[in-house]
This record gives C-alpha cells, sequence and structure tokens, in this order.
C-alpha cells in the first residue's frame, strides 16, 4: 500500500498560535491558540503575540499531535508559515519549525500565508468537489484585501490589492471607535443583525481599477461618529444596531463591486473567498445573492477555515510535498512576503 504523508502545519504570522496535522488532504487535528492578552489594548501588540507563541507553541503542537493520535516519528514533513506577518511572531513558529524538522531529520516546507488562505478550499470535506482553475479568490482578512486569480495550485496572480488598509482592519477599527472589543469585526456582524443598514450613508472610495482602499471611509466614519455624539452623547449607544449595519453594508459593497468587476474582466465565473473576513454573515449572504443572480459558482470555506489555522498551512505542505518542493534549514521569514508563485 503507498504510504499517504502526513504533514505538520504550524501557523503563527499574528496572534494566533495554530498547529494541524493533515494526510492525503484530510484535517486530522485542527489547534488554534488565541491570545486573548490584545482585547485590553484593541488591537494587536507585536512584543506581546511573539511572546505569546513562545508560552504556546509547545502545547498547541503537542495537542495536535495527540489529537491526530499519531507520533511525532510519523510526521513525514513540517510546513511553516514563512510570512507575511509580524516578524516577532513568524520568527517563533520558523525557529520551532526548523528545530523540530532538524531534530526528526525530516524536510521543512515554508509557506506564503495568502496562498495558504486560497488553497484552504482543497482540503477534503470543505466543498464535495474543490473550486475548478481558473478561479478568482477574495481573500479578506484584518491584514489583506486582494483579489487573486488562481491559475493552478501554485499560479496565482494579483489583480488587485488594498493600497492603505485592510477591510478587517476598517470592521475593527470602527468597532473600536464604537467601543465595541476586540476583535470588533465579529461584533459588528452580530450587531448588525438587528439594524437597519440603510440608516445611515456612508460614501464609497473612488479608486480605479480592481484595488481597494478602506482609509478614506475609516476616516469618514470617525468624524461621523464624533459629529454624532457631540449633538447626543448617547448617539452610538441609541444607534448602535443601525450604525454597525450601515457600516458592514458600505464594506460588503464595495468588496461585491471589485468583485463582479474581476468578473468582467477576466470572464472568470468560478469565485472563492477566503480569510478571516469571508466569515462575515453578511458578506457571505450578499455573495451567494449576487453568485444566483449572475450564474457564478462560489466557493466559501467552512467558518473554522476562515481565519487563522494550521490546516491551511498543512494542505499546502501536502501539496509542495508532492512535488517534493523542500526548503533548507536556514530559511528565514518574510514579514513583506510578495511572492505569490512559484
Amino acid at each position: 500500500m503507498k504510504h499517504l504523508p502526513v504533514i505538520l502545519g504550524i501557523e503563527s504570522s499574528c496572534d494566533d498560535t495554530a498547529a494541524a496535522i493533515i494526510q492525503n488532504g484530510y484535517v486530522l487535528s485542527n489547534i488554534i491558540a488565541s491570545q486573548e492578552i490584545h482585547q485590553k489594548y484593541g488591537g494587536v501588540v507585536p512584543e506581546l503575540a511573539s511572546r505569546s507563541h513562545q508560552r504556546n507553541i509547545i502545547p498547541v503542537v503537542d495537542r495536535a499531535v495527540s489529537l491526530a493520535n499519531i507520533m511525532q516519528n510519523q510526521i513525514d514533513a513540517i510546513a511553516f508559515t514563512r510570512g507575511p506577518g509580524l516578524m516577532g511572531s513568524l520568527l517563533v513558529g520558523t525557529s520551532f519549525a526548523k528545530s523540530l524538522a532538524m531534530a526528526l531529520g525530516i524536510p521543512l516546507i515554508g509557506v506564503h500565508h495568502i496562498q495558504a488562505h486560497v488553497l484552504v478550499h482543497f482540503i477534503k470535506g470543505v466543498h464535495r468537489h474543490p473550486p475548478r482553475f481558473p478561479f478568482l479568490c477574495l481573500t479578506v482578512s484584518g491584514g489583506h484585501t486582494q483579489i487573486v486569480r488562481v491559475d493552478d495550485f501554485f499560479e496565482m496572480t494579483v489583480l488587485g490589492h488594498t493600497i492603505d488598509d485592510a477591510a478587517g482592519e476598517a470592521f475593527d477599527k470602527t468597532a473600536k471607535i464604537l467601543g465595541l472589543d476586540y476583535p470588533g469585526g465579529p461584533l459588528i456582524d452580530c450587531y448588525a443583525r438587528k439594524g437597519d443598514p440603510k440608516k445611515f450613508i456612508f460614501s464609497k472610495p473612488k479608486i480605479e481599477g480592481l484595488d481597494f482602499s478602506f482609509s478614506g471611509l475609516k476616516t469618514h466614519i470617525l468624524y461621523f461618529i464624533r459629529e454624532g455624539l457631540k449633538a447626543d452623547p448617547g448617539f452610538v449607544r441609541k444607534q448602535l444596531p443601525d450604525l454597525c449595519a450601515s457600516v458592514q453594508r458600505i464594506i460588503v459593497e464595495i468588496l461585491l463591486g471589485k468583485v463582479e468587476q474581476a468578473v468582467e474582466k477576466t470572464e472568470v465565473r468560478h469565485i472563492a473567498l477566503a480569510g478571516g473576513v469571508s466569515a462575515n454573515t453578511e458578506l457571505r449572504r450578499q455573495f451567494s445573492r449576487v453568485a444566483a443572480e449572475k450564474s457564478w459558482q462560489i466557493y466559501l470555506p467552512k467558518v473554522e477555515y476562515t481565519t487563522d489555522n494550521g490546516a491551511m498551512v498543512a494542505m499546502v505542505g501536502q501539496l509542495k510535498y508532492e512535488r517534493q518542493w523542500f526548503d533548507p534549514l536556514d530559511i528565514i521569514p518574510c514579514a513583506r512576503y510578495d511572492r505569490m508563485s512559484i
């Protein structure tokens, strides 16, 4: 019987320490340790994130191996997030992966974080049938917003990206302005379900082509809320659901509008979503609505695979292992890692 390689995936690009085991495309375990310490600061503090990774990485990997019901010596390769991300956080994951690979005498595989979000769609069980090439993927998170054309597993072209802030950052900063806890995106999603999305109107940025911009929108929201509070100190408290719904509506409209342009330009009608913001219920609802109207085939990842996780890293690791694409032990992390194709 042919041996099916066992891949350990390690993710540490930001504030989640994650590890997963994949074999033959199936997830045997997927463990994530989130860092609640950042809530009191309203955002990720890089130094605190790297220290938390140092505390979490050994127990997280141990738990992933144990839950997969394997021994460490059964792992065939270790995949880890090389970048992009916070350098201190990446260093912890990289150093651990290199050390364990050296100790076990197995290959090491560096993974592009955004590429991993895209290829999460090929984990078995995520879809009845995985996306067919070519497809477009909107990768949208707290740190990244891109439209990527995917022609093969490792042939990806960025068609458009944010020129300033990411959509997830716009959600989180708006939540902070509204006095909500970090991370604020899921809270806005929750409050928005009870609000009127047309109660307050925010203007869309005029950005040519397929690029995004959320900095101006963020500033508009800030000044709007300040003016509201001047007129009525209880403005946010009284209007919170409507404010959340209105902010969510404009962000979703911006994302959807650019994807519609990309489909028109490329004539590719298979569309995937990826990244933390792809868990947003309104984004999923609107994409499903437009897909039905325009005869798109869409692929929505399971919510557990939208945020940073080890399974997506292990999936890329498996695909690279099959091609024998390994990295040397002196590989270093890259906070800015632009190369999407190999």
